[in-house]
């Protein structure tokens, strides 16, 4: 299961990002760390579109970590192509990738620990993207948003 992952953070989920990256690793997972590299403070949108560019462009599957998820979302989102959402439980997960072929998994360090998150991305990760009409309903999103 050699997946692609692209990560990244700011400084409000740098310490779950490090830890999933250890974790996505041991894993098997291709990791590529957007950053950033320590916990100072910094700008989650700048880090947010490097990872969402990379998911657009099927450069592989993206991870965005905040003290919320929320910036990173509504930050990912804006990028044509990806499909960003704020996962809480693993059924989320799952339900983001087998129904809305979510491309980039966002997650809040302040509001969920190390294990769950754990449960999360593996869940993410292991999730295949339904079709049928979930499809046309991801095709609407486009039509219904110009």
């Amino acid at each position: 299961m050699a997946k692609t992952i692209i990560i990244g953070s700011d400084h409000g989920g740098f310490n779950l990002k490090k830890h999933l990256v250890a974790v996505l690793e041991s894993w098997g997972m291709n990791v590529l760390d957007m950053g950033p590299d320590c916990a100072e403070s910094c700008d989650y949108p700048e880090f947010a579109a490097s990872v969402a560019k990379k998911a657009a462009n099927g450069e592989g599957l993206g991870i965005l970590i905040c003290g919320t998820g929320l910036g990173m979302s509504i930050t990912a989102n804006r990028f044509p192509g990806v499909r960003a959402t704020v996962c809480t439980n693993e059924f989320m997960a799952r339900m983001a990738r087998a129904h809305n072929d979510a491309n980039v998994l966002c997650l809040g360090e302040r509001v969920i620990g190390i294990g769950v998150a754990e449960g999360i991305v593996k869940a993410y990760l292991e999730t295949e993207f339904e079709g049928d009409r979930h499809k046309r309903r991801i095709d609407l999103i486009e039509t219904v948003s110009k």
